[in-house]
């Protein structure tokens, strides 16, 4: 889920290497979902909301954070610095990345065996 509209998000995909889903009803790409939050309204909802005008020029983003959900319900969120900062120096990227989220899984699923 990004704040970019779906014509970025098709770009980034296409520039990440993803395949795209062709066939007929095919929505994206066939192996990852890219979801576009243009209007953010589901960033203002979950309370990710952040500026960062001053500091970068971009106006408003969803502050960095990667979560799980299990039946509707969030099961984990991983919040870089523990709460949204707005026009933030720094731009963290230390908990909210693949390698934290798959250690997570991993551990989960473990402990469910």
């Amino acid at each position: 889920l990004s704040v970019n509209d779906a014509f970025v998000m098709r770009q980034w995909g296409l520039h990440q290497g993803l395949e795209e889903d062709m066939t007929i009803g095919g929505l994206g790409f066939k192996t990852v979902k890219l979801i576009p939050d243009g209007a953010a309204l589901f960033t203002r909802g979950m309370g990710m909301s952040c500026l960062w005008d001053t500091e970068r020029g971009f106006g408003e983003r969803s502050w960095r954070y990667s979560m799980v959900i299990n039946d509707m319900k969030i099961e984990k969120l991983f919040l870089e610095g523990g709460e949204v900062t707005q026009n933030s120096g720094p731009d963290p990227f230390e908990v909210s990345d693949a390698e934290t989220m798959l250690g997570y899984l991993k551990s989960s699923t473990k402990d469910e065996l």
